[in-house]
């Protein structure tokens, strides 16, 4: 007999793709997740789990109107989304599928209800870097981006020929930028195709490709 698909990506278990929800109660809250999702590569919610995998069912509609409420009044821009209703052992579970956004950045209300972009790190939404913020602007821009070989510039591509890797932090000290100057920098070689950027225990890492 085969497995339900829903049983088959709770086996799977939280991570960069798969969040799961015991329930939904705080559509503040549900936004981070939404925004996390669309802002990095999609994914899904399964409403009615517990972290552990085991299901816990959602008592009544309540869930899909607060999944609803958040991406319509708490995501900015709004966030797109298509829900499933699954019945496993008399237990109903809602899979909310979030797919990746072309409208980045996104954002919701942190904890102190300030909007910021979230992206999804492992099983976490975490803040968008200052990295990141600067290329979704790039990227959305109209502005052709160009990089003329300065000191800093250069002092980029040297490094990373040398260390294979290299943080934001670390450039900036070797360099001796101010925080957004770096950010910039970074920025621009990453839209152009010339640096590949990954998180690494919340940091930005940075490579050349």
């Amino acid at each position: 007999m085969k497995k339900h698909p829903v049983l088959k990506l709770i086996e799977q278990g939280e991570g960069l793709h798969l969040d799961f929800k015991f329930e939904v109660s705080d559509a503040a809250k549900i936004a981070r997740s939404l925004v996390a999702f669309a802002n990095t590569s999609g994914g899904k919610l399964l409403i009615g789990v517990k972290d552990n995998g085991n299901l816990r069912g959602i008592r009544s509609e309540e869930e899909y109107y607060m999944i609803e409420n958040a991406a319509h009044r708490y995501c900015k821009p709004e966030v797109k989304f298509t829900t499933k209703e699954w019945n496993i052992s008399g237990k109903k579970i809602l899979e909310v599928d979030i797919p990746a956004s072309e409208n980045t950045p996104h954002k919701a209300p942190d904890k102190e209800g300030k909007y910021k972009s979230f992206i999804r790190y492992n099983d976490e939404n975490i803040l968008a870097s200052g990295v990141q913020m600067k290329v979704w602007k790039k990227q959305n821009s109209n502005e052709n981006i160009s990089v003329t070989i300065e000191y800093e510039n250069q002092l980029l591509l040297d490094i990373l020929q040398e260390k294979d890797t290299i943080t934001v932090n670390e450039f900036r000290y070797e360099a001796g930028l101010p925080k957004h100057i770096a950010e910039n920098i970074i920025a621009d070689f990453i839209v152009l195709g010339v640096i590949d950027m990954k998180i690494v225990n919340k940091e930005v890492v940075l490579s050349l490709k």
